[in-house]
């Protein structure tokens, strides 16, 4: 995207990001890893906030993918005598927390490598449908959920990302509860309960709100026992990418967070494991 056609939230949002990664370059590294560092080198006193799922032994993938695995190739003392650590990554596109590229849903849209970097780093906007999905896993975000957010916090700006919160992240790693099933296999696929976006919605954030991205907390942008897909088809044509199984949507404001949502580059995938953080500022 020409960036003289960015909205001025998102030059704000992006000279902003400059600063406080220029600012994090030259801060001393944590003692130890936090889901939410305190930061007091971020520009206005913000906090990072770490929306990935780990991937490691427990991560969940979808029943028909092959599990996340870590295959130990060395770790210990070289003949030379220093220490020495590699591993082997095995891992589906979409398990865990990820990306999904348009062309997962989509023909000659854009692929993992494709993505733009402005439809991955700028505002966000958490959308909160907990207590409906509490009462029922098969919840579809509606059309007025979006809207009865919109009547408290103001119209969802042209290109910001949209992230969906259904409580679902709580649930990480207990398959049973999270997707519904440990099932493997196309019997775990048709046992599978989870909420998702009701296509009517994803059609208003394309078509009305011409939104960058849509994230979830849960395993899929469409919900469990969808057949169809419909969500993901119609956010894939418009190229708009989704983040998938989100982490710790419960620590950012309805408004106001950075999101940068940064996929591996992968050429030509579908999607790929997503490192997504938060610049949340305190208030």
């Amino acid at each position: 995207m020409d960036r003289s056609r960015l909205i001025p939230v998102q030059r704000a949002a992006i000279a902003t990001l400059a600063l406080a990664l220029a600012a994090a370059a030259c801060a001393p590294a944590p003692s130890t890893p936090a889901a939410s560092a305190p930061a007091s080198a971020w520009p206005g006193d913000a906090a990072l906030v770490d929306l990935t799922h780990p991937f490691d032994a427990h991560t969940l993938v979808w029943p028909t993918s092959e599990p996340f695995r870590l295959e130990k190739v060395f770790d210990g003392t070289t003949p030379g005598g220093w220490h020495y650590a590699s591993n082997t990554v095995h891992t589906t596109e979409h398990g865990g927390t990820h990306l999904d590229a348009p062309i997962h849903f989509a023909a000659g849209r854009q692929t993992a490598d494709q993505v733009p970097l402005t439809r991955l780093v700028g505002p966000a906007v958490v959308v909160d449908v907990t207590e409906s999905a509490s009462r029922d896993a098969d919840y579809l975000v509606t059309v007025e959920d979006v809207t009865r957010w919109e009547s408290q916090h103001g119209v969802i700006e042209r290109g910001a990302r949209v992230l969906l919160r259904t409580g679902w992240s709580s649930r990480w790693p207990d398959a049973v509860r999270y997707l519904g099933t440990a099932s493997r296999g196309e019997a775990g696929v048709a046992q599978l309960h989870f909420p998702g976006l009701h296509p009517d919605a994803a059609r208003f954030l394309v078509e009305q709100r011409g939104v960058g991205a849509v994230g979830i907390d849960t395993a899929s942008l469409d919900r469990g026992q969808s057949t169809t897909f419909e969500a993901h088809r119609i956010l894939a044509a418009a190229d708009v990418p989704g983040f998938e199984n989100l982490a710790n949507l419960d620590r950012l404001p309805s408004r106001g967070a950075l999101l940068m949502a940064l996929p591996m580059k992968v050429g030509g995938g579908s999607g790929g494991p997503l490192r997504a953080v938060a610049l949340v500022p305190r208030r």
